[in-house]
């Protein structure tokens, strides 16, 4: 039978600005990337999120980024490698705190925004994320893009490497995903969306923006949680999975 991880993007609100419904998704995903902090999230937020995630059987991520509240870290920043790894591992041990006092912990890292588009192909942020892991704590997996520069060198430094597919937004024909400033680049019917990922977990196979199917492999697959109707299609995208007879829990 198969199996896959539901990840979804939570913990990104801020003080009194509030973005997601990261209860309902928490009910619905078996992964959650939780904000660290520095593309999102304050102290208050990522300790209840870490204490619904726990109450929720659902595991706990790092979702590390650029510095950069201002821009959600969808930014490119050519930061020093080892300021960035410094920012990572930052990131990963105020989360890990937060996460334990609510009685759970980080058991992976996943890149956010422009700092997960960058470590696709920039070599040297893609190892200073490595850097970070093997600095930390050499068990933690770090989920990723399939033949990201992030994976390969994570593999090659001894890390697990875990494939991610991408429920709502476009691919390119080379398998990258269409920037979010182009056409097609992001996805919005919860019924399309269930039909995709169905496709790509049982069939292995993706329709790219230009029509073309590409080959895809995934142990997790993300449904962003401050997308519109993002709890509809994390909806959509469980039922279609379940109906198919596929098994929905965390990747391990």
């Amino acid at each position: 039978m198969t199996t896959i991880d539901l990840n979804s993007d939570v913990g990104e609100s801020f003080g009194r600005w509030r973005l997601g419904d990261d209860e309902a998704v928490l009910g619905l995903v078996t992964s959650a990337n939780v904000a660290c902090g520095f593309h999102a999230g304050d102290p208050r937020t990522l300790r209840v999120t870490c204490e619904t995630a726990a109450a929720n059987g659902v595991a706990v991520g790092a979702q590390v980024g650029y510095r950069d509240l201002a821009g959600f870290g969808r930014r490119f920043i050519d930061v020093d490698p080892l300021e960035l790894t410094d920012d990572v591992i930052y990131q990963i041990g105020a989360l890990d705190a937060m996460a334990r006092v609510a009685g759970t912990s980080v058991t992976y890292v996943k890149p956010h925004g422009a700092l997960y588009n960058t470590a696709v192909h920039h070599e040297r942020q893609a190892q200073a994320v490595v850097e970070a892991l093997l600095a930390y704590d050499r068990s933690l997996p770090v989920l990723g893009l399939p033949g990201s520069q992030l994976l390969a060198r994570a593999t090659e430094a001894g890390l697990r490497s875990v494939r991610e597919a991408f429920a709502d937004r476009g691919y390119t024909p080379e398998g990258t995903l269409v920037p979010r400033s182009e056409p097609g680049a992001l996805l919005d019917d919860p019924d399309e969306v269930g039909r995709r990922v169905v496709r790509m977990v049982t069939e292995g196979q993706v329709v790219a923006v230009d029509g073309t199917v590409v080959a895809i492999e995934a142990e997790s697959v993300c449904v962003h949680g401050d997308s519109p109707g993002a709890v509809a299609m994390a909806e959509s995208v469980r039922a279609g999975l379940e109906a198919a007879g596929v098994t929905v829990e965390a990747f391990r």
